[in-house]
């Protein structure tokens, strides 16, 4: 299978390139989208368009077990600093996160499948606005399970490259290997007054203080240091002068969790905090937009990506992911199905390396086969066609 990938490495390269050129954002992937769907359609799949408003669901082969591959196709908001021939033609927005070689993959892995006899069904999930959400907090994966994207499917599996790798490796482990994740959004009411007379106020920037402290304190001091957790402050906006003490502060920032279980703990912690704005004399209003579950790669799926990668690889490029509380929409998928995600090493040697979401950012084409390999061996196992 590494083989016939490395076969069609030019067609690789050239969708992912072209998909770098013309980058979308969130929703906004009609021109991603209809070119992945005729593309699928010109393979043989039984293609639906704009699943989840742009995504698009394509499946091949009849009956049997049905195996997922997903793949985001979504760009970020960064105006990109390369100067290759093949960088982003579309200002303010740029394939910074490899969203770009995973639709390039994806689909070099459904032309070879279109190729083979399946003793079940494979169904590819091109996903948009894997970065943000809508105007209703939903993101590309919600929304596509919300429409029965994942009707019926036993295993789903997907990728992420990885700069920080060298190009032949993979990175694969069980459990939890990114955050669940929550925004949180807070506002400290005080009475504003004259700054030359602060003992006539209730000062939200006094209450905020302590706030902080007490947010500060949650992760080393409320949560088992054996359980990853984050609480961190992303903004923080009060005041409109230099002599006036304002009535209220905003402040909004993040909280991540790998154990469902602490999920809960943490909101009411967070609430804890803000009443010592009550205790000093102030009031505040809280509200929490949930991001979504942890990520947590099945056992059972991550063995089989593990015993392919050493056997199309060799032993020696197969390592442990490396985790992180970063969000990743995946794990919708992952709470309907058995799954698990894989990362690709795409390091680019020679090069300074940038890693994602820098607006330098590249990768090492020559991982496109490989990964393409990936999921093409490890969706025939599961289907029982190794």
């Amino acid at each position: 299978m590494l083989k016939q990938s490395h076969a069609i490495s030019e067609e690789l390269i050239e969708w992912r390139r072209d998909f770098h050129m013309h980058p979308e954002i969130g929703f906004e992937l009609h021109r991603t989208s209809k070119i992945v769907a005729d593309e699928l359609e010109k393979m043989g799949y039984r293609v639906r368009r704009r699943g989840g408003k742009t995504g698009v669901v394509a499946e091949i082969g009849e009956g049997g077990k049905v195996v997922a591959i997903r793949a985001d196709m979504d760009a970020l908001p960064i105006l990109e600093q390369n100067e290759y021939e093949y960088a982003s033609k579309t200002p303010g927005a740029m394939h910074a996160c490899g969203h770009d070689s995973h639709t390039a993959m994806a689909l070099g892995a459904a032309l070879l499948l279109s190729k083979e006899k399946l003793p079940g069904r494979v169904r590819f999930l091109f996903q948009p606005c894997e970065e943000t959400t809508d105007e209703e907090n939903l993101s590309g994966a919600q929304r596509m399970a919300a429409e029965g994207a994942m009707d019926g499917v036993d295993y789903v599996i997907a990728q992420h490259v990885d700069p920080a790798m060298p190009v032949g490796t993979i990175g694969i482990s069980a459990g939890p290997c990114s955050g669940g994740v929550d925004n949180w959004y807070g506002v400290i009411r005080g009475k504003g007054g004259h700054g030359a007379h602060p003992d006539h106020t209730i000062d939200p920037f006094h209450l905020l203080a302590h706030v902080i402290l007490g947010l500060n304190g949650i992760v080393s001091r409320r949560i088992n240091p054996f359980e990853p957790a984050v609480v961190s402050i992303g903004m923080v906006n009060g005041g409109f002068t230099e002599n006036v003490i304002p009535d209220h502060v905003k402040l909004s920032g993040t909280l991540r969790f790998a154990n469902p279980a602490i999920h809960e703990t943490l909101r009411e912690e967070i609430r804890r905090a803000f009443e010592m704005a009550k205790t000093m004399g102030g009031d505040y209003e809280l509200r929490f937009e949930y991001g979504g579950p942890p990520m947590i790669n099945d056992t059972t799926v991550s063995e089989v990506i593990e015993a392919t990668g050493r056997e199309m690889l060799g032993a020696d490029k197969v390592h442990e992911i490396w985790k992180t509380l970063g969000a990743e929409d995946f794990s919708v998928f992952l709470e309907m199905a058995p799954g698990a995600m894989f990362t690709l090493g795409t390091q680019k040697k020679g090069h300074e390396e940038y890693m994602l979401h820098h607006p330098k950012f590249d990768l090492d084409e020559r991982a496109l086969p490989i990964g393409t390999a990936m999921l093409v061996e490890t969706a025939k196992r599961f289907l029982g066609n190794a």
